[in-house]
């Protein structure tokens, strides 16, 4: 009997963010100058480093391209990802304890699927959350007890964002784990919340979860 639910967050959890954006960047810069991409690739990474408009810098200086065409090749091409550091290990760690593995994601459903099957680990879970398919965002209880089963005993949560991780299962009563940024989020990572809305624990490496579940 599987008594363990150990659940992740997808973005900035077990693959960065960051690297999505400079997967898409690129394929933008493909379309928009097939001749000249690496210099305009290296280009829109100054521009969103410096907090740029990056889409509004493109449409500027090339006045054929159009806002919404370059989102769809940001929210719809097939990235080239890798899993963060430890990934792999630990998934494949909690398959061989028998455990049942979930993700809960916000996000369009095609791009997170696109991120998953990139990454090769879609079959790894039972069950997949995705706000667009469930239809309710984090922190929406609802996104969270789509996991409860009569059979589970234990439930564990991994993510990075405090704003809205960590509260719904904390009121479940879920063991609550934070991965640390390593400087590679695309979102600050503020924990400056009230005690609800934080973890119980945090670690520097998803590796380090070997001795938390």
């Amino acid at each position: 009997m599987n008594t363990k639910y150990i659940i992740f967050d997808l973005d900035d959890t077990l693959v960065s963010e960051l690297s999505y954006l400079k997967s898409a960047y690129l394929e933008i810069a493909k379309k928009v100058d097939p001749e000249g991409y690496d210099e305009l690739y290296h280009h829109m990474l100054s521009w969103y480093h410096n907090k740029k408009n990056v889409f509004a810098e493109i449409v500027n200086r090339y006045p054929g391209e159009l806002l919404n065409e370059l989102l769809a090749v940001y929210r719809n091409h097939f990235p080239k990802l890798v899993l963060k550091d430890g990934a792999k290990k630990i998934l494949e760690i909690i398959k061989s304890k028998n455990y049942k593995l979930g993700l809960i994601s916000d996000g369009r459903s095609y791009t997170q699927r696109n991120k998953l099957k990139s990454l090769g680990i879609e079959n790894f879970f039972d069950k997949i959350v995705i706000s667009e398919e469930f239809g309710s965002e984090k922190p929406d209880i609802r996104n969270f007890q789509a996991f409860i089963s009569p059979d589970i005993r234990d439930y564990v949560y991994i993510a990075d964002n405090i704003s809205k991780d960590f509260i719904s299962p904390n009121k479940l009563g879920w063991l609550s784990i934070c991965l640390i940024n390593d400087g590679d989020n695309i979102h600050i990572q503020n924990f400056d919340f009230p005690p609800n809305y934080l973890p119980d624990f945090k670690i520097e490496k998803l590796s380090m979860l070997q001795d938390l579940i």
